[in-house]
């Protein structure tokens, strides 16, 4: 082939490179659940005043203006072991997409071989016995494939894509770091919390037990009243043990979010007795942010528009595949080498094409099929998300609610004891009316505690579930 026709050839295959990639471009499929006005709209469970139409910040858990909940939140996003796996499955994708793109750019090897061989004459119609002779061969080879039909321009956009939903999966782990360490200081202030209401309710049983004593001595009371005093503080006492072990595994728990061992964090860590509060409604912002704002519907987003590229991928397999391809070396003997009559070079396209079989066609089916359930799952996800919030704000809210008929519950049986307490003293009242009180009251106290601690969950449950917490810095 002349220069002239040559270059002719070469620039008709880089006109065919700037085609249109095959296959589907990737938009948000219009009957996918994300774009639906409903998914959008404001939440129907935050018409409540402890919540706010505005978004939620970055770091929700300052809000609580807690100095120490701030720095384990800080410690585990530093240190926590799933976020190290996460950081390592991200440099793994960014690689992937890497080595992906590095097929657009032209291959080249080399190779040299030197040997003492003798050749079979009949292999060249040579009757004659060939002498044996050193042979050598060497050379360079350069080849850039032509994208003509988009399959490296459709791999690209699967691979970077994939590394997107990799990086959304990290977002993901840090948001659920975050919600699990605040979860778990949070089930160790309750703790400590419902540890101090029951133990400030112990003493006031063990008055009550020599209240009694008293009473019998003077002869004004019985020896039934001081059993029955004293089994009301022996329940009362019953309860500490297990608020305990609450506040120990709420600690240990501390310690694997932190990245260490339950030795290696100190009890002071978890010995909280006053639980976090915020000192305004619950930024919860509404369908739109959420959507995207939580990094799991990112993550299915982004495996949906990989699954997308990945149809393009599989046609453009239907289709022939051109590489330009040049080579220069030598062939012959070791002793010429290098001379004009052992040098050799190429230089032109290769064609090359599988006609499409029913297998090929097949692929192109299995993605479609792929892109379908990817969608599927996206759709999954996002419904997900939406539940998982609309249900996190009403229980928080009804929450809300009983815990006010609660403490209104507790400080009618707090009066209610005290005035029975005065009459018992005085002899107006039989130690049992006093002892029912004294019982109402316990209960109630205990009930307040846990409802003030489903609370706090509930809290972190609610900024749990809108997704927030992965902005972070990494």
């Amino acid at each position: 082939m002349s220069p002239a026709r040559l270059a002719g050839a070469l620039g008709l295959l880089g006109a065919l490179a700037g085609c249109a990639a095959v296959g589907p471009d990737y938009r948000l499929p219009s009957q996918a659940a994300q774009g639906k006005p409903a998914a959008n709209a404001a939440f129907q469970s935050a018409n409540h005043a402890a919540f706010n139409p505005q978004p939620l910040p970055a770091g929700w858990w300052r809000l609580y203006d807690d100095a120490r909940l701030d720095k384990l939140v800080a410690q585990a996003l530093s240190a926590n072991a799933d976020l190290r796996a996460a950081a390592a499955n991200l440099r793994k994708a960014m690689a992937a997409e890497a080595s992906v793109n590095a097929e657009r750019d032209p291959h080249a090897s080399a190779s040299a071989t030197a040997q003492r061989a003798q050749d079979s004459g009949e292999a060249y119609l040579i009757e004659k016995k060939l002498p044996v002779a050193n042979i050598g061969d060497g050379g360079v080879k350069i080849g850039y494939e032509m994208d003509l039909f988009g399959k490296l321009a459709r791999a690209e956009e699967a691979a970077h894509a994939g590394m997107e939903a990799t990086a959304a999966a990290m977002d993901l782990v840090r948001s659920t770091v975050a919600a699990q360490t605040a979860g778990a200081y949070v089930q160790g202030c309750a703790a400590g919390h419902q540890l101090a209401v029951a133990r400030h309710e112990l003493d006031l049983q063990n008055r009550g037990v020599a209240v009694a004593k008293r009473m019998q001595s003077a002869g004004r009371g019985r020896a039934a009243d001081v059993a029955r005093a004293q089994a009301q503080a022996d329940i009362q006492r019953a309860a500490l043990p297990r608020l305990q072990a609450e506040q120990e595994a709420a600690r240990f728990r501390l310690a694997a979010l932190l990245g260490k061992a339950p030795a290696e964090l100190p009890a002071a860590a978890a010995a909280c007795s006053v639980l976090p509060r915020l000192s305004q409604p619950l930024p919860v912002g509404d369908g739109a942010a959420l959507l995207k704002r939580r990094p799991d519907v990112r993550e299915a987003e982004r495996k949906l528009a990989a699954a997308t590229a990945r149809i393009g991928v599989a046609t453009a397999q239907l289709y022939p595949s051109v590489s330009l391809g040049a080579s220069a070396g030598f062939t012959g003997l070791l002793e010429h080498a290098g001379e004009d009559r052992t040098r050799r070079w190429s230089l032109g396209p290769l064609i090359s094409w599988t006609l499409p079989d029913s297998g090929a066609r097949a692929r192109v089916k299995a993605a479609e099929a792929g892109a379908d359930a990817a969608l599927a799952h996206f759709d999954g996800v996002v419904l997900n998300a939406l539940r998982e919030t609309e249900t996190a704000l009403t229980f928080y809210a009804k929450d809300l609610e009983r815990n006010s008929d609660l403490r209104s519950a507790r400080d009618n049986a707090r009066a209610a004891a005290q005035d029975n307490r005065r009459l018992y003293a005085a002899g107006r009242v039989p130690y049992l009316a006093s002892l029912d009180a004294d019982r109402a009251l316990a209960g109630n106290e205990a009930a307040l505690a846990a409802s003030d601690a489903q609370l706090a969950q509930d809290q972190v449950t609610v900024f749990q579930a809108l997704g927030g917490g992965w902005e972070q810095p990494r």
